[in-house]
C-alpha cells in the first residue's frame, strides 16, 4: 500500500471553544494547532479561520495571517483552505482565500443539509465556477463528497472541463451518509481509475473511520472540525493528539505515514520550491 496521508482539519466553522476549549481562534491558535498536528504526522493542513472572537472568516488578509504562520511553523506542510467556509456566506466570499494561490482547496460538489434548518448550498453553477477557477489559479482541488451523488457531479463536471484529473476526493462520513465501511466501500468503488481519496469520519465515527479507511488504502482526515474528542467522555487536549491517535493505528495496521513531500508525490502536486 502508499504511505498514509494524514490531513488534520484543526477548527473548522462550526465547533467552539464551548464544545471544547482548546479550539483555535486566533493566529497564534491557529498556528500552534497546526504545528501539534504536523509534529504528529500530518501532511496536509485543512484549514478554515476565525476572528479573535471565533466567529468564522473568509477574510483573505485574516487568512494570510494565519497561512503565514502555520508556514513559519511547518515549512513544509501542505496549506489547504476551505473555500465552503461558513453556512450562509456568498460564493465570492468562500473564493477569498483562493486568491492566495495555495496548493489545494476544496470543492464541495453539492448541496448539503447540514443540521436542522441550515442548508449549505453548492448550485451547478457554483461547482462549475469553483472548479473553473481552481484550473485558472494552478490549485488542486480536494473534492468533498457528502453522498454518491456528489462523485457523480464531480464526474460530470472533469467531463465539461471544469474539474481536472486525477482527481482527489475526501468522503465524509457521518453528516449526510451513514458511517459505515458498506457506505465506504460503495464510495470508493465508484470514483474513476487513478482517483485518490481522504476519508473523514464526524463525531464518534472518527476513528472508527479512520480505521476502516487505512486497511483500505485510503488517506484519514481528522481534527476538532470532525470531532471534538479524543476517547467516550474525554476531549481531546490538541489536533496532535488525534494524529498521534491515527499513526498508531496505522502503525499496528503496517500503514507507513507520508511525509508532506510524499504527500505531494502521491497527490501528483509539483514539489515544494526551496526559497
Amino acid at each position: 500500500m502508499e504511505k498514509l496521508i494524514i490531513t488534520a482539519a484543526i477548527s473548522g466553522a462550526e465547533v467552539t471553544k464551548e464544545h471544547n476549549p482548546n479550539i483555535p481562534y486566533t493566529v497564534e491558535e491557529i498556528g500552534r494547532e497546526a504545528e501539534s498536528a504536523y509534529k504528529a504526522g500530518a501532511s496536509i493542513i485543512h484549514l478554515h479561520v476565525r476572528e479573535d472572537d471565533g466567529t468564522p472568516t473568509q477574510d483573505k488578509e485574516r487568512f494570510k495571517e494565519c497561512m503565514d504562520e502555520v508556514r513559519r511553523r511547518c515549512p513544509d506542510v501542505i496549506i489547504q483552505p476551505s473555500t465552503g467556509g461558513a453556512v450562509g456566506m456568498t460564493d465570492q466570499e468562500r473564493l477569498q482565500p483562493t486568491e492566495l494561490h495555495p496548493e489545494m482547496a476544496t470543492l464541495d460538489c453539492g448541496t448539503l443539509n447540514f443540521g436542522g434548518d441550515e442548508i449549505f448550498v453548492n448550485t451547478e453553477n457554483t461547482i462549475k465556477n469553483f472548479g473553473k477557477l481552481m484550473i485558472e489559479r494552478d490549485i488542486k482541488p480536494e473534492i468533498e463528497v457528502f453522498d454518491k451523488g456528489m462523485i457523480d457531479y464531480a464526474i460530470k463536471f472533469h467531463k465539461q472541463g471544469f474539474i481536472k484529473a486525477p482527481m482527489h476526493f475526501d468522503f465524509v462520513l457521518g453528516v449526510q451518509m451513514a458511517a459505515t465501511a458498506r457506505d465506504l466501500a460503495f464510495m470508493v468503488d465508484s470514483i474513476p481509475q487513478g482517483s485518490t481519496w481522504t476519508a473523514a469520519g464526524i463525531g464518534r465515527n472518527q476513528f472508527q473511520i479512520a480505521a476502516i479507511t487505512i486497511a483500505m488504502g485510503g488517506n484519514v482526515r481528522v481534527g476538532f472540525e470532525d470531532n471534538t474528542y479524543i476517547s467516550k467522555g474525554v476531549l481531546a487536549k490538541s489536533n496532535g493528539e488525534m494524529v498521534e491517535k491515527v499513526v498508531r493505528i496505522a502503525n499496528e495496521l503496517g500503514r507507513e505515514i507520508a511525509t508532506p513531500a510524499e504527500a505531494r508525490e502521491i497527490l501528483g502536486l509539483k514539489p515544494l520550491e526551496v526559497k
